[in-house]
């Protein structure tokens, strides 16, 4: 493990882009310090496509965002973050790059060359797929129309760039640039009229001519010998810095090069001949596309199904390290003390390039000119609940998916299960489970998005059939369809199996998912899954040779690839739209599955955390997150006023019946979406004075909950999606959503709006025992922006507005004076005054601000301590989850509840004081007695209660 790190004390995720610069991340440095966070953990600086909002579509990884302040930036928010004594987790992009538009020049060099680019090799590209017409070629599915639509159109339009002695295609503001060997066909267009105009003795017009020879003669983009692919990249260089000389020095030359692409331009717009423009994009190393041909024969792999997110190759040593040249530099000057890595799963070897990481990080940390090696190492891994994260792999846990999905489970009823069950299939007449759901859900995604990714694999896996007398009679169609079957029965998003290693648990998982696949399948031949066993295994027939095990262990390496997209896009984003049950479950990590957990799973999860991964990242919200840590925390309310929701939907349902419309014979929206509307309803409504909402609806609640229900929608691919968007349902989706929401005399919000008061309230208080754990529980705490108030939003982009830091800054200062003027019962009456009015969001600052004061004082205890369950008991023992944290004589006790709608007589009352008569928490052994509570001031005393110490809990 790697011990020499700095591990932050507490995170604050700032999500940077043009709205959110290096410059105002350096004017909330002073408010994030007083809050107590040590690392201020931002979103990827690089420079990326023009007006990204998330910074994931990086174009060039070796240079800071010019649109969030450049390097002049970053260095003043480094000095910024210096001058206050915080570091900075940066998060690193090492799995794909934007391409596509003008910006990426490695992208860019690789269109132009083909296999012949220096940078050919940095993509993941299949330069040989199964469709002869593409050998040779890159797919670029970017038109917005049929190629031919595009084409008569004048949509594609060629271009001279004199400057550079170059050609380009352009398609609005994407630039495609021409193979320098093709120029000739461009260049010998009016050649006559251009002599005629200069005379052929003219030394520019020679010079022209000797230029379209040489341009002619070099090497083409498939050329196999090294020598000659040196020669052609040097050549091509020295002959386009030639022709711009030459345009330079003879506006004729110049003129000629402008109007044969105009000629080109113009031909083509009138439509007298296309033959020629198209003859000439043939001859190019790549093959425009409508967007749509992607699905079914895209040659590159992708970011899931984005196609201007082309997959990078970093398990190549070369392109590891020009990917992470800023990043070493950044880290040897000690700016950097940590990493986030964003979607390793996408990795070829994501174990291999964590190891090659660490080892990077450390030699960068020997040359350091700071005196540690700041290599604290997180990645965006989503677990599924039974599963490990590698002990082997040399970072300190994950981004914390997995902690989300554990804290916001505690929180809900299990024992409410069945009846949340029965009460969604009466609402929505829907009867399939979540693994039904699932699994159609990844075999649409392998039809409709990921095809061609599926047929690449089939295509090598026949050929691995093919070399075997003992399988090479399965077809290809029959092994692509094997491979469906498999890929949908994966439980978890992929293994780790390499020519090296081979864990139980990935075994596990791929006989688990092969034997299900059999059972599913209708194969008349199930041999064929064996078959596919053994190569995911790396254990294939002893009867093969060398040669074709090492092509198993590539095939199945891929095949990995393949698993964890069909999953994502699978579950996170069209099955977790469908399974509207409960939808606080349906988070990135989350697994609806698992209605619920006991305290006593909690607490071994939490202290399986502290043995294994106690540096491990705690999130509860994201810039992922479908709903934010307090949306959820109303939702889950649910599960325990399940009796009252069901009455409240009852009559919703046939209140707004005659809202609804049929399209296509189909009610819009569905009782599914209405389901799902009324929880968003409940779970982003905005917070009143009295901590529900106000009778008057704010527009920008209409339109943030009719735009989300339009993604929500297309997601779910049930009646709308983004590839075949349904605007008459959409339409009526939204009328309907209007219908609910119009002000003045609406039944729908007479009734609504109490019940919503009592899902708010109750929320808050689920909202404030999550941020206790998490500020409390082994790990580093991360606070996503502006979650250290109220935050109720929902998926992006929802999730990006901009945070109102005046208002924050001035809570904190007002609340620190007013500590400090306290003293004794006056911070106890400080923690009552901001419990009473809680919805104002003072109360979770408070918690926040003096727990990460607290851990500031006594970082050891927290980031080494052990972890003590504690038992609870009394009346409501099972509302109660308790646990200390001990370094040698410091002792701390960590104490929530939970379930509060039984603790406050369903929202009436208060959840303190004497509710509580009975019930205690057991104290420490070894604990001396007496205890000190940091929020309220208090000197509590612990008392013999059944014959055991405890700390009884109705103060």
């Amino acid at each position: 493990k790697p011990l020499a790190a700095i591990i932050p004390r507490a995170t604050y995720r700032l999500q940077m882009n043009r709205d959110f610069t290096f410059a105002e991340a350096a004017e909330i440095v002073p408010y994030l310090a007083e809050l107590g966070i040590s690392h201020c953990y931002t979103s990827p600086c690089f420079a990326a496509r023009a007006g990204s909002t998330h910074g994931y579509d990086v174009v060039d990884p070796n240079d800071f965002n010019p649109e969030i302040g450049g390097m002049d930036g970053y260095d003043a928010f480094h000095r910024r973050l210096a001058e206050y004594g915080l570091g900075q987790v940066m998060d690193i992009v090492p799995n794909h790059m934007g391409v596509m538009g003008s910006d990426n020049v490695w992208w860019l060099d690789v269109l132009e060359n083909g296999r012949s680019s220096a940078y050919a090799q940095y993509f993941d590209i299949d330069w040989r797929p199964v469709k002869t017409e593409l050998r040779g070629k890159l797919l670029v599915p970017v038109l917005g129309e049929p190629y031919g639509v595009a084409l008569t159109q004048g949509n594609l339009k060629l271009c001279a760039d004199n400057e550079g002695g170059a050609f380009f295609v352009s398609y609005y503001h994407h630039r495609f640039p021409l193979d320098p060997r093709t120029y000739p066909l461009i260049l010998n267009r009016r050649l006559d009229i251009l002599e005629i105009r200069m005379g052929q003795a003219e030394p520019f017009f020679i010079e022209l001519l000797s230029l379209i020879t040489a341009f002619g003669q070099l090497s083409p983009p498939a050329e196999a010998d090294p020598k000659k692919i040196l020669i052609r990249r040097r050549d091509k260089e020295v002959l386009k810095g030639r022709l711009a000389a030459l345009a330079g020095k003879c506006p004729d030359i110049e003129r000629h090069l402008v109007e044969t692409a105009e000629e080109y331009n113009r031909r083509a717009a009138e439509s007298v001949s296309l033959r020629d423009f198209h003859f000439l994009l043939e001859e190019q190393c790549f093959r425009l596309a409508y967007w749509r041909v992607a699905a079914d024969e895209i040659n590159y792999r992708r970011f899931f199904d984005i196609n201007d997110l082309a997959s990078l190759c970093v398990e190549k040593q070369e392109v590891f390290d020009a990917t992470h040249r800023l990043i070493f530099r950044l880290v040897r000057q000690g700016r950097v003390e940590g990493l986030r890595v964003d979607h390793p799963d996408g990795l070829f070897e994501p174990a291999e390039y964590y190891r090659r990481l660490f080892a990077a990080l450390q030699a960068e940390g020997e040359k350091s000119e700071t005196d540690e090696a700041p290599v604290y190492l997180v990645v965006e891994k989503i677990l599924a609940q039974h599963e490990h994260l590698p002990p082997e792999w040399p970072v300190h846990g994950t981004t914390g998916y997995d902690f989300v999905f554990q804290v916001n489970n505690l929180f809900i009823d299990s024992r409410a299960e069945a009846r949340m069950t029965r009460i969604y299939r009466r609402f929505t007449r829907l009867a399939d489970d979540f693994d039904t759901i699932l699994y159609r859900s990844k075999k649409k995604i392998m039809r409709l998005v990921l095809a061609s990714e599926l047929s690449m694999l089939a295509n090598r896996l026949d050929r691995l059939s093919e070399r075997n007398w003992r399988t090479r009679d399965f077809t290809h169609n029959n092994l692509r369809e094997a491979l469906a079957e498999v890929a949908a029965c994966f439980p978890v998003y992929r293994t780790y199996v390499t020519e090296k290693d081979l864990t139980a648990q990935d075994r596990n998982f791929i006989d688990w998912a092969v034997a299900q696949a059999k059972r599913n399948s209708v194969a008349s031949d199930l041999t064929i899954f064996d078959f596919i066993r053994g190569v995911l295994l790396s254990v294939p027939d002893p009867d093969t040779d060398r040669e074709f095990r090492q092509e198993a262990v590539d095939f199945a390496m891929r095949f990995q690839q393949f698993t964890a997209p069909v999953m994502a896009k699978g579950m996170e984003d069209t099955a977790f739209y469908i399974y509207n049950r409960l939808v606080s479950q349906n988070e990135v990590g989350g697994d609806p599955r698992r209605f619920g957990i006991s305290v006593a799973a909690f607490h071994r999860l939490c202290r399986d955390r502290a043995d294994h991964w106690p540096s491990a990242m705690l999130a509860t919200s994201t810039h992922d997150s479908k709903r934010s840590e307090d949306a959820r925390c109303r939702l889950n309310v649910l599960s325990e006023v399940a009796d009252e929701w069901q009455k409240r939907l009852t009559v919703w349902g046939r209140m707004n019946d005659r809202h609804a419309r049929m399209i296509d014979e189909v009610r819009a929206p569905s009782a599914n979406d209405e389901y799902l509307l009324y929880q968003i309803l409940l779970a982003v409504w905005p917070l009143g004075e009295e901590g529900g909402g106000g009778e008057r609806v704010a527009p920008s609640l209409r339109r943030r909950v009719t735009a989300y229900m339009e993604k929500a929608c297309r997601e779910a691919k049930v009646h709308s999606s983004w590839s075949e968007p349904n605007p008459a349902y959409e339409k009526a989706v939204a009328s309907f959503i209007e219908a609910l929401l119009t002000d003045g005399d609406n039944p729908f919000l007479e009734d609504f709006l109490p019940f919503q008061r009592l899902i708010s309230r109750l929320g808050m208080y689920n909202g404030l025992s999550q941020c206790l754990l998490k500020l409390t529980v082994p790990g580093v705490p991360d606070i996503y922006q502006g979650c250290e108030l109220w935050n109720l939003y929902l998926v992006d982009p929802d999730n990006r507005q901009p945070v109102d830091y005046v208002r924050a800054r001035t809570m904190l200062s007002d609340l620190k004076k007013q500590v400090a003027e306290a003293g004794g019962d006056g911070l106890r009456e400080l923690a009552a005054n901001v419990l009473a009015t809680m919805a104002d969001g003072r109360i979770k600052l408070y918690l926040v601000w003096r727990l990460l004061a607290f851990r500031r004082e006594h970082d050891e205890l927290f980031r080494q301590g052990s972890y003590i369950p504690l038992a609870a008991a009394g009346p409501f023992a099972e509302h109660v989850c308790g646990f200390a944290r001990r370094l040698g004589k410091k002792l701390v006790v960590v104490v929530c509840a939970r379930f509060f709608a039984a603790l406050t007589g369903q929202g009436q009352g208060n959840p303190c004081g004497p509710v509580w008569a009975r019930t205690f928490l057991e104290a420490p052994v070894d604990g001396e007695g007496r205890w000190y509570d940091i929020l309220t001031g208090q000197d509590i005393q612990a008392e013999r209660v059944e014959e055991r110490e405890g700390l009884m809990l109705d103060r």
